[in-house]
């Protein structure tokens, strides 16, 4: 290993580490910025989503009371019709023709 010198002002090296200090400090600004607005977006999208659930809960909820209100009519007709049916079954049994 050979011993060189070199000679350089120590202001010349200063100023060439505080240039470059300078640009990676705007260079973390920029990214900082763009981060920033990134996540205001993100929110915004996020805002959007909760209508757009909110919306689909409301309409899961409204079929759900259609198929309620469909089921009770299904089981009434159904609970008429067994009925009736007993009863016939009821006078053929009990009441057969003379």
């Amino acid at each position: 290993m050979s011993n060189e010198t070199v000679t350089y002002s120590l202001e010349t090296v200063l100023t060439r580490i505080e240039g470059k200090i300078d640009s990676l400090q705007r260079d973390v600004n920029e990214r900082l910025t763009k981060l920033e607005i990134g996540q205001s977006e993100i929110r915004g999208d996020i805002k959007a989503l909760d209508s757009k659930v909110m919306e689909i809960e409301k309409r899961i909820d409204d079929l759900n009371v259609r198929v309620n209100i469909s089921n009770n009519g299904f089981l009434g007709i159904v609970g008429i019709l067994v009925t009736g049916i007993l009863g016939i079954l009821g006078k053929i049994v009990f009441f057969p023709n003379p």
